[in-house]
Protein backbone atom coordinates (compact mmCIF):
# COMPACT_ATOMS: atom_id res chain seq x y z
CA UNK A 1 0.00 0.00 0.00
CA UNK A 2 1.88 3.10 -1.21
CA UNK A 3 2.16 6.07 1.11
CA UNK A 4 0.76 9.41 -0.03
CA UNK A 5 1.83 11.60 2.89
CA UNK A 6 3.01 11.59 6.50
CA UNK A 7 2.53 14.42 9.01
CA UNK A 8 2.00 14.85 12.77
CA UNK A 9 2.18 11.07 13.28
CA UNK A 10 -0.53 10.49 10.67
CA UNK A 11 0.23 8.19 7.73
CA UNK A 12 -1.94 8.43 4.63
CA UNK A 13 -1.96 5.62 2.06
CA UNK A 14 -3.87 4.59 -1.03
CA UNK A 15 -4.37 1.01 -2.17
CA UNK A 16 -4.17 -0.11 -5.79
CA UNK A 17 -7.47 -1.44 -7.24
CA UNK A 18 -9.34 -0.50 -4.04
CA UNK A 19 -12.60 0.62 -5.67
CA UNK A 20 -14.98 -2.17 -4.64
CA UNK A 21 -15.26 -1.95 -0.85
CA UNK A 22 -16.42 1.64 -0.30
CA UNK A 23 -17.59 2.43 -3.84
CA UNK A 24 -16.17 5.94 -3.76
CA UNK A 25 -12.70 7.49 -4.04
CA UNK A 26 -10.99 7.28 -0.66
CA UNK A 27 -7.71 6.96 1.18
CA UNK A 28 -6.57 5.15 4.31
CA UNK A 29 -5.34 6.90 7.45
CA UNK A 30 -3.21 5.37 10.19
CA UNK A 31 -2.44 7.00 13.52
CA UNK A 32 -1.05 5.08 16.47
CA UNK A 33 -3.40 2.08 16.85
CA UNK A 34 -6.21 3.74 14.88
CA UNK A 35 -7.17 3.14 11.25
CA UNK A 36 -9.81 4.75 9.07
CA UNK A 37 -10.96 5.02 5.47
CA UNK A 38 -11.86 8.56 4.46
CA UNK A 39 -13.52 9.66 1.23
CA UNK A 40 -11.68 12.26 -0.80
CA UNK A 41 -14.66 14.48 0.03
CA UNK A 42 -13.77 14.11 3.75
CA UNK A 43 -16.48 11.63 4.74
CA UNK A 44 -15.42 9.03 7.32
CA UNK A 45 -16.27 5.74 5.59
CA UNK A 46 -14.95 3.16 8.04
CA UNK A 47 -12.83 2.84 11.14
CA UNK A 48 -12.08 5.58 13.61
CA UNK A 49 -9.49 8.20 14.53
CA UNK A 50 -9.15 10.64 17.41
CA UNK A 51 -11.07 13.82 16.55
CA UNK A 52 -7.96 15.98 16.14
CA UNK A 53 -6.31 13.56 13.70
CA UNK A 54 -9.55 13.08 11.77
CA UNK A 55 -9.86 16.87 11.35
CA UNK A 56 -6.22 17.13 10.24
CA UNK A 57 -6.70 14.36 7.64
CA UNK A 58 -9.91 16.01 6.40
CA UNK A 59 -8.21 19.42 6.16
CA UNK A 60 -5.28 17.88 4.26
CA UNK A 61 -7.74 16.19 1.87
CA UNK A 62 -9.58 19.48 1.24
CA UNK A 63 -6.31 21.22 0.41
CA UNK A 64 -5.13 18.43 -1.90
CA UNK A 65 -8.44 17.27 -3.40
CA UNK A 66 -7.32 17.52 -7.04
CA UNK A 67 -4.08 15.61 -6.36
CA UNK A 68 -6.00 12.95 -4.44
CA UNK A 69 -8.38 12.40 -7.36
CA UNK A 70 -5.40 12.08 -9.71
CA UNK A 71 -3.81 9.52 -7.38
CA UNK A 72 -7.13 7.64 -7.12
CA UNK A 73 -7.51 7.42 -10.89
CA UNK A 74 -3.97 6.05 -11.20
CA UNK A 75 -4.39 3.62 -8.28
CA UNK A 76 -7.61 2.15 -9.70
CA UNK A 77 -5.67 1.44 -12.91
CA UNK A 78 -2.79 -0.10 -10.89
CA UNK A 79 -0.52 2.72 -12.02
CA UNK A 80 1.99 4.49 -9.77
CA UNK A 81 1.07 7.85 -8.29
CA UNK A 82 3.02 10.68 -6.71
CA UNK A 83 3.33 11.52 -3.04
CA UNK A 84 1.38 14.58 -1.89
CA UNK A 85 2.76 17.47 0.18
CA UNK A 86 2.06 16.96 3.92
CA UNK A 87 0.61 19.52 6.30
CA UNK A 88 3.27 21.70 7.92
Amino acid sequence: MPELARFYGIIIKMIYSDNSQHHKPHFHVYYSNFEASIGIDGELLAGRLPVKQLRLAQAWAAIHEEELYQAWIAAVKNEPFNKIEPLH
